[in-house]
Parts: structure tokens; sequence; C-alpha cells
């Protein structure tokens, strides 16, 4: 037979009483800091991968651009030089060489066509702000919490400011001249030391 437990009594269920609490809370607040490490690494990696599909994109735009003006420039030499031959010959060699030129310019075409790559606008977020009602330049940025939660708060010159829920959003917000003026800014506050804080050292 099993015995029912007996009930403890007094100031001893008062203890046991208190020390579940005591584990109950301890057991919560494990849970509650895993939960918040977990989501400031997914925080982090979010932020990695962005601004490496930024600078992807980035590096693509340019290769594309620099190809253009490299077949353009070659394509106005070869019609500088069949222009200059033109002159010299006689009708009938023109059109052959009308029709050389529309071969190699088709030529040209398709080889760019295959060098090139295609981005959607979807992907590509362009912010463009006429130079007069560009924000000036971020002079200070703070760092606020409300319980586990932190916010990215970026001051302008002028006394305005803004805050961002998230590192993803902030990098969404703010042009490279930010970015870089932003940086500068942790780099004098932190030196080479690494900030305690988590958001600080996202930032």
């Amino acid at each position: 037979m099993i015995k029912p437990e007996v009930p403890l009594k007094g100031k001893d269920q008062v203890a046991f009483d208190e020390e579940m609490a005591r584990n109950l809370e301890a057991q919560l607040q494990a849970e509650l800091i895993e939960e918040e490490k977990m989501a400031r690494k997914k925080e982090e990696e979010a932020n990695i991968a962005l601004i490496e599909s930024w600078k992807n994109t980035q590096a693509m735009m340019e290769a594309n651009r620099l190809l253009a003006e490299r077949l353009q420039t070659r394509k106005q030499e070869d019609s500088s030089t069949k222009r200059a031959g033109d002159k010299l010959e006689s009708n009938k060699s023109k059109k052959q060489k009308t029709d050389e030129n529309e071969e190699v310019e088709e030529d040209n075409e398709a080889e760019l066509k295959v060098h090139m790559v295609i981005v959607k606008d979807d992907d590509i977020a362009i912010d463009a702000i006429p130079l007069a009602t560009k924000p000036l330049v971020i002079v200070e940025y703070k760092i606020i919490k409300e319980g586990i939660i932190g916010h990215y708060q970026l001051i302008r010159a002028d006394g305005s400011s803004k805050r961002y829920s998230s590192m993803i959003r902030m990098l969404q917000g703010i042009d490279t001249e930010d970015l870089e003026t932003l940086w500068k800014l942790v780099k004098t506050k932190h030196g080479d030391t690494r900030p305690e804080d988590e958001h600080e050292r996202v930032l």
C-alpha cells in the first residue's frame, strides 16, 4: 500500500511554498533570458543578411554599369572606324559595310544581354530625397530600454529625432552618409573597448 503524503503544517508549509515560488520564479527568469538571447541572435543574423544583400546588390549594379560603359565605348569606336572606311569605298561596299555594322551591333547587344543581370524594382529600395529637404547630419544616438525591449534613437543637428524598434528598421530608414556618421559616433564613444550593453554591441 502507498501511504498518502502527509500535508505539511504551519511554518514548514510556508517555507515549502516560498521555496516553490522561488524555484518557479528562477525558472521563468531563465526562460525569459533564453528567449531574449534567441531574439537578439535572430535580429543580429537578420541584420548581417540585410547588409550582405545590400552590398551584393550594389556590387552587381556597379558591375553592370561598368560593362555597359565599356560596351558603349567599343560600339562608338567601331562606328567611328566604319564611318571613316565608308568614305573611301563605293556605294556597293557602303551597303556591305552597313550590313556588317548591323551584325556587329547585334553581336554587341547580344553580348550585353548575356552579361547583364536584371534586377526587379521590388528588390531595390531607393530613397530619393531632394537636397533641400534632406535631414541634417546625425549628431547623437541613444538606446532607450523599456523592460527587455530596446529602441535606437537618432538625434540630428537641428534637434529632431527618430526612434527605431530594431536595427533592420533603422538601416532601412537611413542612407549611407548617415550610416558612416553613426559608425564614427559609436567608434568615438567606445574606441577599442567592447560595449557591455547588447544593443550597443549590435550597433
